[in-house]
């Protein structure tokens, strides 16, 4: 049997309480802490204090943060631009924007088929 012993702070002393789980229990909780990314002392802390956890799946962010930098790109080079000639394309005012926008459709729909589990 494994046991975590929990240590928290009430009116600034600390509260010690030890808890005894099964080993599939601790096998468990260990599974669902790695799920949320959490130390398992932390994970058993909010859970306890009925914290909601929520999981999200970060990896179709990627497409976003790839339209972040090629715009962070176009900005640092049409800034460079416009400091050396001291003034700027319209054209490449309008691709910004085309680029901006492509990112707003890509945000706005990674959000929208986002979806919250609980471990």
């Amino acid at each position: 049997m494994k046991g975590l012993i929990i240590i928290s702070r009430k009116n600034d002393q600390l509260r010690r309480k030890e808890i005894v789980y099964t080993a599939e229990e601790w096998k468990q909780i260990e599974k669902n802490a790695a799920k949320c990314h959490l130390k398992t002392a932390t994970f058993i802390r909010a859970m306890s204090l009925d914290v909601a956890v929520t999981v999200v799946d970060l990896k179709e962010l990627a497409p976003m943060l790839n339209g972040m930098r090629i715009i962070s790109n176009n900005v640092n080079q049409v800034a460079k631009k416009a400091n050396e000639t001291n003034s700027i394309y319209a054209d490449d005012v309008e691709k910004l924007r085309e680029e901006v926008g492509q990112l707003c459709r890509t945000v706005s729909q990674w959000l929208s088929t986002v979806t919250l589990t609980k471990p």
